[in-house]
């Protein structure tokens, strides 16, 4: 997963990420949910959860294993508190929950990136449980810490994209899908794409988050980006981020109807008390 935070212009939070999962697995692809808030994403069929979606609120919620040494005989699952952060209002507010929920012990080992526009954070929910905050630029995450130097695939995902001066959300999606579109080379190095057995890459996603809802971009491949074109589900993500906007748009407008409203009153008002000292001159 790469995120580039506060980075580009108008654009606070921008993300490409690869799904690795059993490939027997079933999955269904990103789809608007039912519910408050909105949000959309991809669901795993055989759990009921995600591994990352964005809610109406403009804030991205996505999960990551994470190496841990005591697992509960009967964990529950991962994408439902990937999906229950989908109802939280802000980022913040996410990433405390998370936090929480991980520290019950209930879970497997597992990292959740929590994002908007206002705050972004990674949960680190192995052997102890740590909220590392995003600061502006490029961060880079697996199934251990963020910015991990001593990983690899971070550390190949890091030089693709920094050839690039990464200042607008275009230039990032589009280095992005060729980057994690990389098989590894004979070696099995230099490359991010998993493939062969049971379990390896099973989709990709591009997404971002600019502060223009009709530039929203959600990217998704339903299979090794290497082997399978990124499909456009943008318009499915406008909708969802328009919710709040119709809100405050309806909201302004009743507060304009209510405004409309005391001006009568007053108008009311005015012309009650002109009546009643008219009334009083002609009493007298």
């Amino acid at each position: 997963m790469a995120i580039l935070y506060k980075t580009a212009k108008n654009t606070p939070v921008l993300l490409a990420a690869n799904r690795e999962e059993r490939f027997d697995r079933p999955t269904q692809p990103p789809k608007i949910q039912s519910g408050k808030p909105r949000s959309v994403c991809g669901i795993d069929r055989k759990a009921g959860g995600t591994w990352l979606g964005v809610n109406q609120h403009g804030m991205l919620a996505a999960v990551t294993n994470r190496r841990k040494t005591s697992v509960p005989a009967d964990p529950r699952s991962r994408g439902l508190l990937c999906r229950e952060l989908l109802n939280r209002g802000s980022a913040k507010e996410a990433a405390e929950y998370a936090a929480a929920e991980l520290a019950t012990g209930a879970y497997a080992g597992a990292n959740y990136v929590c994002a908007d526009d206002r705050y972004g954070a990674v949960v680190y929910g192995g052997n102890q449980i740590e909220i590392v905050e995003l600061s502006p630029g490029l961060h880079l995450l697996t199934n251990g810490n963020l910015d991990d130097a001593n990983d690899e695939r971070q550390e190949f995902i890091r030089r693709m994209l920094t050839l690039h001066t990464l200042d607008s959300g275009v230039t990032f999606l589009a280095v992005a899908s060729r980057a994690f579109s990389r098989k590894p080379d004979v070696a099995g190095r230099r490359g991010v794409v998993l493939t062969g057995g049971e379990y390896g890459t099973v989709s990709s996603t591009l997404l971002s988050l600019p502060d223009r809802i009709q530039r929203a971009v959600y990217q998704y491949a339903p299979g090794p980006p290497s082997d399978h074109s990124y499909d456009d589900y943008s318009a499915l993500l406008r909708q969802v981020l328009s919710t709040d906007k119709s809100k405050r748009a309806k909201m302004a407008e009743e507060e304009d109807e209510f405004d409309e409203l005391d001006d009568d009153w007053e108008e009311m008002d005015e012309a009650g008390e002109a009546d009643l000292d008219s009334g009083k001159k002609k009493r007298k």
